[in-house]
């Protein structure tokens, strides 16, 4: 709070001007919320993860029903997120080249409609393992283009000053729908059976889908900058790109510690939580 006269005059009045405060304490738990583009996000994926990781126990459930084979079992998880182990790297590329939100409208659209599928295959007593098998493959060829342009979106929904806690916030929010998301399904598959957790998950897309629609684009951070970049960098292709990321990897030693852990715990430690 600041103290000013007002004029040059003896006896002014002295004028109190509140200066605006930051956050403090609970209250920067969630600044990032304070941006209405990432609350909408924000909440959208909320719903979304939940209805994913119920899908993801009610797709285990159902493999072992109809093979009761582990190994297919693992062939299905293979199949899933192999893709966004070996594709993820072109799909950040597409993330700096494309409108982001356009590109995430497609993934979770096209997640949505295969949630969707599986759901008809399975209530009409149709499905086979080829289909869990052919559609846990396409999940993760989109998955491999939607994580790394869903968390490249972040920083231009809330610019570089709240970026480090709406990244706190999104780690909390996927590891909260892995907690959520296998529990309800186990209660819903006891209830129910496991057919509705994929409508289930096919419905969640919708809020996320609605959140990114309502995003305001003239409320974006840095697009007029990132804008300007491109205009003055000269055209690269896809693998001069990819190149100048994994040599700046290379070249800095506190990214590329960075990668090699979560690599390592996500190879050989996600599998076995």
């Amino acid at each position: 709070m600041q103290t000013i006269t007002s004029g040059d005059k003896e006896g002014s009045v002295p004028q109190i001007i509140a200066e605006p405060q930051q956050a403090h304490g609970l209250l920067r738990t969630f600044i990032a919320l304070r941006h209405r583009n990432f609350r909408l996000f924000w909440f959208g994926q909320m719903i979304s993860l939940i209805g994913t990781w119920m899908q993801t126990i009610g797709q285990a459930w159902l493999v072992l029903e109809l093979t009761h084979s582990a190994w297919l079992l693992g062939v299905v998880g293979a199949l899933q997120f192999l893709p966004v182990m070996f594709l993820s790297l072109f799909g950040g590329v597409l993330a700096d080249r494309l409108p982001k939100r356009k590109v995430l409208l497609f993934t979770q659209s096209s997640a949505m409609i295969q949630a969707f599928i599986m759901w008809a295959l399975v209530a009409t007593g149709y499905v086979q393992i080829w289909h869990v098998l052919v559609l846990a493959a396409l999940l993760g060829l989109t998955n491999s283009f939607d994580m790394p342009t869903r968390q490249a979106f972040v920083v231009e929904m809330v610019g570089r000053e709240d970026l480090p806690n709406a990244i706190a916030l999104n780690s909390s929010l996927f590891n909260m729908a892995r907690v959520i998301g296998p529990g309800l399904g186990g209660l819903i598959i006891a209830w129910l059976g496991v057919a509705p957790l994929f409508l289930l998950n096919a419905l969640s897309f919708i809020a996320v889908i609605v959140g990114l629609a309502l995003i305001d684009m003239k409320g974006l951070h840095g697009l007029s900058y990132l804008r300007s970049k491109q205009l003055d960098m000269p055209k690269q292709n896809t693998w001069q790109s990819l190149g100048e990321g994994l040599t700046y990897v290379k070249r800095t030693p506190a990214v590329l510690l960075v990668i090699a852990v979560i690599g390592v715990v996500s190879l050989f430690g996600l599998t076995l939580m």
